[in-house]
């Protein structure tokens, strides 16, 4: 990541991503849509992993936005066609 900027490229697919700093420090390439989510109720499984523009990673589901407790990214780790062979 360059600095000042957040924006890249993956190198496997050429699709534009963004760079996140995650709490433990490392860089994590995201996909620059913003979701909504809402964490699930307890007992309930997450179907997402979200990545909140602090950082944090939160297993959680996307829901329309008037239903949301946040708002982050997906990482492009879990959608990247090119990368999984």
């Amino acid at each position: 990541m360059r600095s000042g900027n957040p924006f890249g490229t993956c190198a496997y697919c050429k699709k534009q991503v963004m760079w996140i700093k995650t709490k433990a420090g490392k860089n994590m390439p995201v996909n620059p849509e913003m979701v909504s989510y809402r964490r699930p109720e307890a007992g309930e499984k997450a179907t997402e992993k979200i990545v909140t523009q602090a950082g944090e990673v939160v297993s959680a589901n996307r829901v329309d936005s008037n239903l949301a407790e946040g708002i982050g990214y997906i990482s492009h780790f879990a959608t990247c066609k090119s990368r999984r062979r």
